[in-house]
């Protein structure tokens, strides 16, 4: 060893040295990446930040918007082409193949972690797998059931009802102004796209008895994601389970007799298919987007939809909804505009308020180490 030394001398040591120190530092920045990763992958915060990260409001939205009118042209397929009329069944379908590719995900380890069990009870997740299965199944009837103007009818007055249950469950209230410009985008969507009021007392019922459920799954699926760290896939993953059983139990209720004898080939197989996929992407950018945002916003997304595609209608394919309907349509896009800026408005007051409160911590040891020094100070002078 001494020959060696000899040999390297001083400076080839320190190099030595210095190498092992370099590699020393790699491996403990390595292991910093690894356990940042595994926090970011593999915990339920982690997870619910990179939910944050990649899928802000605007993209939540935009996805939503798009999933759902894709769902939209597809169901129309399948009912008028394919004559798939069991809006039950679909709906189970859809909520089948959901868990299905959830299973996937989870089989793959990409599915989120949910967090533990003991932050969330299982009677809220209950709740919502019911809801959700009431939701979707009462949607689909209603739209079988009753014309196209009192399903839209029915779907605008979800809006109140969900103002109305936040402030009963969470004693959560909203401005003068964005109560106004709810009510300016109700009326235009009701002027731009009720038309055809068929009353139909079956349906009738139906469409009412879907309101509450449907503003309870948004309320729901917002609160979780918000307040409990869940993710929109870890959600699904654990209330898709209870939606399908409930969706079993309601088939037999809502459906017409007859889905044991529909020709399934080639054609129908795949519209329906490619519905039931088209519905899973639904699902999931419908919980990002109510993670994302809130209830009333995501019904507000709903109505922008309606007067989008009336519009587009109009603009594009040259179609004639009157002039009646296109004043409605541009009322409601004003109004919802006027909504957009008070949200943000107020999101950036609450972020202004976040980074005050952040900031007051730090600036009160100054002010009491400044006090202790001056005291100690005065204390100097009088001796």
């Amino acid at each position: 060893m001494g020959l060696l030394d000899s040999l390297l001398g001083n400076n080839a040591r320190r190099f030595i040295k210095r190498k092992d120190s370099d590699a020393g530092e790699a491996g403990r920045a390595l292991e910093e990446l690894r356990s940042s990763l595994y926090n970011d992958i593999r915990t339920s915060e982690g997870a619910k930040r990179q939910q944050q990260r990649f899928c802000g409001p605007v993209v939540a939205m935009t996805f939503n918007f798009m999933a759902a009118v894709g769902v939209i042209m597809a169901n129309k397929l399948v009912m008028k082409k394919v004559g798939f009329n069991f809006p039950i069944f679909l709906t189970l379908i859809h909520y089948s193949t959901s868990w299905i590719l959830l299973g996937i995900l989870r089989a793959s380890s990409l599915l989120p972690v949910s967090p533990p069990s003991k932050t969330t009870p299982f009677a809220p997740l209950f709740s919502l797998g019911v809801v959700m299965a009431f939701a979707s199944g009462l949607a689909n009837a209603s739209l079988n059931q009753n014309s196209v103007g009192f399903y839209q009818m029915s779907k605008i007055a979800v809006t109140p009802s969900i103002v109305l249950a936040e402030f009963v469950i969470f004693r959560k209230t909203i401005s003068y102004k964005k109560v106004l410009a709810l009510v300016v985008v109700s009326g235009g969507v009701a002027v731009a796209t009720v038309k055809d009021l068929e009353f139909n007392f079956f349906g009738a019922c139906i469409a009412i008895a879907w309101i509450v459920p449907s503003s309870i799954n948004k309320i729901l699926w917002s609160d979780l994601q918000q307040q409990a760290n869940w993710t929109a896939l870890g959600l699904m993953w654990k209330t898709t389970p209870v939606t399908v059983l409930f969706l079993v139990a309601l088939m037999p209720c809502l459906d017409p007799p007859g889905v044991l004898s529909f020709r399934w080939d080639l054609y129908s197989s795949s519209a329906i298919f490619l519905t039931a996929l088209l519905g899973f992407l639904l699902q999931w950018s419908g919980a990002l987007a109510l993670g994302a945002t809130s209830a009333t916003s995501h019904v507000v997304l709903g109505q922008f939809k309606s007067c989008v595609i009336l519009l587009g209608g109009y603009l594009i394919f040259g179609s004639d909804p009157g002039f009646v309907s296109i004043c409605g349509a541009l009322t409601a896009l004003a109004g919802m505009s006027v909504y957009t800026s008070l949200n943000l408005q107020e999101s950036r007051e609450k972020q202004i308020f976040q980074l005050q409160t952040q900031t007051l911590p730090l600036s009160k040891p100054k002010a009491i180490s400044e006090t202790t020094t001056r005291d100690e100070a005065a204390t100097a002078n009088a001796a």
